[in-house]
């Protein structure tokens, strides 16, 4: 019996009937992974533990709806006694003493954590191929990418490993990975989730969210994982609340903005002609749909480079090879520890960023670049408050083209942000945003579209992307070569 293909009411059913027990799901899925192991999703198994928490679980009285369930947790997010890579040489045998806070709510709730996902190395790039650990692929078709950097959480939800993984979104890593394989995934609004343990990439935009291959499934993670953390002074203080309270509620009268820029040339006719037709839908649905221009949006990816990569190269000024992870051998004095330890442990591309970041951040460059990006990042945020004046959501692609092959060439720095484009705007202004699947292209590859709305309006979102999953009904299990529509 596959237990992990049915819904989460059923399952919730047959373990509070103690008709199935939570090691029977686990035991599903490390067979649907080591069914699924060609994929690369995963850079740590947790396999021991995970049985012994299963087998722990059979006599504690099913309490929540996520009881028993197993979900997979992105390798930058810390995780007690288990490793801990962000993909990376440098903290290759990385085992951390605590747990993030994102990782305490889910065992406060019962849920058993397999293991660490692949991804791009510290979370820099938009294919998982600059991961130490080789990249995940894309369940779709073996021989294309998953995305960025959340792919392997991407890859195991849409191979069917298991219902529930988490990913991070600096600059579109949940939602761009998420439209790639056909999976819902959400970015939170900033704050809205504790990044207490998440190994920090860019700490103004970094944020965590949920992966799952439903609306409702994800809607109930998001309830887990946030609310108030004293840890994190970004933590907002808002009150936790249901996202699900909203799902299934027609859309009637709901006004929604598409910015010119996100269907523009930059984005593939296929997309486009797809996006078209879900616009279509909602019009028949009872939504107002109407095109608009946005200003600074088209300037996101510069802003990006700038603030991301002049934050990333002071966070990751502690990996020194003196408190932990990979370490220099025999270096003659603590200059060249610093240097063979960073030089010897980072991956190319994180390299690259540091050291531009490292420009951008010296003398008067701060004043002339990451300032005046931060300011302009403030007239990006008032112009999306501006729209939201006027309608309930903003939609577009989430990504400009299908997912690519993995042998295509990586020597173009700029082409990592560009495949971001579209969803580098969302981190910028703090918002929440959301990738659902809306059909596929001629290659049988899944197409996303993303729904924007205010800051905390989540539970809006899940509202629109509900309805939208039920209209479409689309099947959204690989099979290779065959019509998913």
């Amino acid at each position: 019996m596959k237990y992990l293909n049915k819904n989460i009411e059923e399952l919730h059913t047959l373990l509070k009937n103690k008709d199935i027990k939570p090691i029977d799901l686990v035991n599903e899925a490390f067979e649907n992974i080591e069914n699924n192991k060609e994929l690369n999703a995963y850079i740590t198994l947790n396999k021991e533990e995970a049985i012994k928490q299963a087998k722990e679980l059979e006599n504690k009285e099913v309490d929540n709806i996520l009881f028993g369930l197993p979900i997979a947790i992105k390798d930058n997010i810390v995780t007690k006694d288990l490793k801990t890579t962000c993909a990376s040489h440098i903290l290759e045998n990385f085992i951390p003493i605590y747990d993030a806070t994102v990782v305490e709510k889910i065992k406060a709730k019962n849920m058993i954590i397999i293991g660490k996902t692949n991804m791009d190395e510290f979370a820099m790039g938009s294919s998982s191929r600059t991961s130490y650990f080789g990249a995940p692929h894309n369940p779709w078709d073996h021989n294309k990418i998953s995305g960025g950097s959340s792919g392997g959480s991407a890859t195991t939800i849409a191979a069917r490993d298991l219902l529930f993984a988490l990913g991070t979104d600096t600059g579109g890593s949940i939602r761009q990975p998420a439209s790639y394989t056909g999976i819902v995934g959400m970015k939170p609004t900033y704050g809205r989730v504790s990044r207490y343990g998440l190994v920090a990439f860019a700490s103004s935009l970094d944020q965590i969210g949920p992966m799952t291959k439903n609306v409702y499934e994800n809607a109930l993670l998001l309830n887990v994982i946030c609310g108030h953390d004293d840890h994190d002074l970004t933590s907002s203080k808002k009150e936790v609340e249901d996202f699900t309270r909203l799902i299934g509620k027609d859309i009637k009268g709901m006004k929604i903005a598409v910015p010119n820029f996100f269907v523009s040339d930059i984005v593939n006719r296929e997309i486009i002609d797809k996006l078209k037709d879900t616009i279509e839908l909602l019009k028949k649905l009872g939504a107002t749909v109407d095109y608009i221009d946005m200003k600074y949006i088209d300037n996101a990816v510069t802003l990006y480079q700038i603030i991301a990569m002049g934050e990333a190269s002071s966070n990751l000024a502690r990996f020194d090879g003196i408190r932990y992870g990979y370490s220099t051998e025999n270096p003659k004095d603590i200059e060249e520890l610093y240097f063979k330890t960073r030089r010897e442990g980072f991956g190319k591309e994180v390299k690259r960023r540091i050291m531009v970041g490292s420009y951008l951040l010296s003398g008067k460059n701060a004043q002339d670049y990451y300032f005046k990006a931060l300011s302009i990042r403030d007239d990006m945020k008032q112009e999306f408050t501006k729209v939201f004046e006027n309608y309930d959501y903003i939609i577009g692609p989430t990504t400009t083209t299908t997912a690519y092959n993995l042998t295509d060439p990586m020597d173009d720095p700029r082409k990592s942000f560009l495949d971001d484009v579209l969803v580098i705007p969302v981190n910028m202004a703090g918002l929440p945003g959301l990738n659902i699947p809306i059909g596929f292209d001629k290659e049988n590859m899944p197409i996303g579209m993303q729904i924007i709305a205010n800051n905390f309006e989540e539970a809006k979102i899940y509202q629109l992307a509900s309805i939208l999953e039920k209209e479409l009904n689309l099947n959204l299990e690989p099979k290779r070569g065959e019509n998913n529509e």
